[in-house]
């Protein structure tokens, strides 16, 4: 069966279900869209590594690098390969040098250590045939089918906008001190606003 690469669109707080985040793939030069429910943690993990903030410790997926390279073992792609009951499943794919083997992985996790290694993630067809969205002009609003979440974190109450209205300097200064607290998900607002700041002078 053809595999279909995906590439990460975004990450955006879940309408449907409290204290999750909705993960967004697209078809790789296609209109069709594949969302999945993920938990605020593993939602972090992805989110740090895109954004390449640099964490004080060695977060989980991290320390999976960190193991997996020590031993020259490498991640060379993920495959989702299988949506079931709501719930999707996938697959590392890893290479030593001589053997290639197959992990199978909870979607989100698979992600985060897909974005570490910088290796392609892909589908199949019956999969965005069940699940996929086709994007028209203007929509925005997902109802994505969920991945299972940790449930071990809630999702702060930080608002953004006490922070558009600090200077930029005094917004760098927070973002250094929550990369230092593990607050991620409050160093990703900030991170926003400083960028939305620094496109606005462009």
């Amino acid at each position: 069966m053809k595999k279909i690469k995906l590439e990460i669109l975004g990450i955006s707080y879940s309408q449907s279900q409290s204290g999750a985040y909705a993960l967004i793939f697209g078809e790789e030069g296609q209109k069709r869209r594949l969302p999945i429910i993920i938990g605020s943690f593993e939602a972090q993990a992805i989110a740090i590594e895109l954004e390449k903030m640099k964490p004080s410790r060695p977060l989980t997926h991290d320390l999976f690098k960190n193991f997996a390279t020590s031993f020259n073992i490498t991640v060379t792609e993920v495959v989702i390969y299988k949506f079931s009951e709501g719930i999707f499943y996938a697959k590392l794919y890893c290479f030593d040098g001589m053997r290639e083997l197959e992990i199978d992985s909870r979607t989100s996790d698979a992600v985060a250590i897909a974005v570490r290694f910088q290796c392609p993630i892909y589908t199949y067809e019956d999969i965005l045939d069940a699940a996929g969205i086709v994007m028209q002009e203007g929509d925005e609003t997902l109802a994505p089918p969920r991945e299972e979440t940790s449930g071990e974190q809630d999702v702060p109450k930080t608002s953004p906008t006490k922070y558009g209205q600090m200077e930029l300097k005094e917004l760098e200064k927070k973002l250094m001190e929550a990369i230092d607290a593990e607050a991620y998900e409050k160093a990703s607002i900030i991170r926003d606003e400083i960028n939305r700041r620094k496109a606005g002078k462009k």
